[in-house]
């Protein structure tokens, strides 16, 4: 890949990860607990509330511009 401010070739790729959301709820862990009973605690854990993002980009290690493909 070629950076596109100095137009050099020494550009790395990084992937950057981020996660936004809760990993437990309180109320779908109660409503389970009513429901099923010390088992349907774990209902509050399945993290359907999670979102998690990928973001791929090129960095070049000679200026430092960040740039995508």
């Amino acid at each position: 890949m070629i950076c596109p401010k100095c137009n050099n070739e020494n550009c790395q790729i990084v992937t950057d990860v981020s996660t936004k959301g809760k990993d437990f709820s309180a109320g779908k862990g109660c409503c389970g607990a009513l429901c099923f009973g010390p088992i349907g605690i774990l209902c509050g854990t399945c993290g359907k509330g999670r979102q998690t993002v990928t973001t791929n980009y090129w960095i070049c290690q000679d200026c430092g511009n960040k740039f995508k493909a």
